[in-house]
């Protein structure tokens, strides 16, 4: 899941592409048009993350972030919840012995209340060791939008920040320290936000796109970002 360090011979993104976000929506049903259990269809999601975000940084979009769990994930099955925890413990420990070529920053966001102790202490590590690289991945993980916000008021009310602005509010979120998304890109064919980064995107593009995404590719990312690039973004003005 996390192995985005191998470098090869790109295009490069529209420029004004510094922030890319995904909701990485599909897994199950890849998995189930295929027989296999839900289980099998986090695998090859995992190896898509794995290839995009590395293509992302590859292209020069500074800032990925990633929808990899979710507050509400925790209803699914005990076991495909234990399944994609068991991924995303075994990447973390690739990516010790990956990172160091890469000048990549990895950033959790969300909670971490109800994360195995063992996982935490991976984290925060991994975190610690690439705090302060040029680019970063943002893996958001038992991580919800309206949470994130209430999380975000609550700490400037207990430090004495409130009454606050959006400066204020924006700095206190888990994402704080880069650009909102420019652009945010849902893969399954679903139509909605899902909770996801409710404040960071209040400007940013969407693109939906059919394709469930374990089924994702290279090529289609560049056509979804011509699309963006053929945009007018007018942040409300003319």
């Amino acid at each position: 899941m996390f192995g985005f360090f191998r470098r090869k011979k790109v295009e490069t993104a529209p420029p004004a592409v510094s922030h890319i976000a995904f909701i990485m929506d599909g897994n199950g049903r890849w998995a189930k048009r295929r027989g296999l259990p839900r289980e099998a269809g986090h695998r090859a999601g995992a190896k898509v993350f794995q290839r995009i975000v590395e293509y992302c940084l590859d292209i020069g979009i500074p800032t990925v972030t990633v929808y990899a769990f979710s507050t509400e994930n925790w209803r699914r099955p005990e076991k495909e919840v234990d399944a994609i925890m068991e991924l995303l413990e075994r990447y973390i420990d690739d990516t010790f012995s990956k990172y160091a070529d890469r000048d990549v920053e990895i950033v959790f966001v969300g909670r971490r209340d109800g994360l195995t102790p063992g996982l935490i202490e991976k984290m925060e590590r991994l975190e610690n060791e690439s705090r302060g690289r040029k680019s970063r991945v943002n893996i958001a993980l038992n991580y919800g939008g309206r949470d994130e916000i209430v999380r975000a008021v609550n700490r400037l009310y207990e430090e004495g920040k409130l009454p606050c602005d959006e400066a204020s509010l924006s700095a206190a979120l888990d994402c704080a320290g880069r650009p909102d998304p420019d652009l945010v890109v849902r893969t399954g064919g679903d139509l909605r936000t899902s909770n996801f980064l409710l404040w960071e995107s209040a400007y940013a593009e969407y693109f939906f796109t059919g394709t469930l995404w374990p089924d994702l590719t290279e090529r289609e990312l560049d056509r979804i970002l011509s699309d963006y690039a053929r945009r007018h973004r007018r942040f409300g003005g003319l």
